[in-house]
């Protein structure tokens, strides 16, 4: 979430004026993207209006970089939602919105379960590929293993 430099959501109020205050994007990790929700709490501002800032275009799936658009990320399907690199929301809130001092701060967040599963998918493949470096048989011997008699049947 951005917030002011007291720590509170900034209001309509302090952001039609002229604000000297930092804005911190709080994120899970450098890579991790924000949806429109979080834009609009971030910014402050309609989702309406958060659209109307947005670089899309209802013939090209991903436009070319607007600056001075909001400019989400690259998106495979029309049915994708819009999601959006901090460091992005943050250049638009400081270039196009006038919002100084625009700060991202990185924070560490609690696991998902989609990387409790990622990260168990790569132990096994750790244990996969020390087993076969234990065995001493190169990805272009595997037909040697495949014919030996002395393995269980799957």
């Amino acid at each position: 979430m951005f917030t002011g430099s007291g720590g509170h959501p900034l209001d309509k109020n302090s952001q039609n004026s002229d604000i000297n205050s930092d804005i911190k994007a709080v994120i899970a990790n450098s890579d991790s993207l924000v949806g429109i929700d979080e834009v609009q709490k971030s910014l402050n501002r309609s989702r309406a209006s958060v659209y109307r800032y947005t670089n899309t275009d209802t013939r090209n799936l991903n436009p070319p970089f607007n600056p001075r658009k909001l400019n989400p990320e690259y998106r495979t399907d029309q049915k994708d939602p819009l999601l959006f690199h901090p460091n992005e929301v943050a250049r638009f809130a400081k270039e196009i919105l006038r919002i100084k001092e625009v700060t991202v701060e990185v924070l560490n967040s609690p696991s998902t379960a989609t990387q409790q599963v990622l990260v168990s998918i790569l132990e096994e493949l750790r244990f996969i590929r020390t087993h076969l470096e234990d065995l001493g048989v190169s990805p272009t011997n595997l037909q040697a293993l495949r014919e030996r008699k002395d393995r269980p049947a799957a």
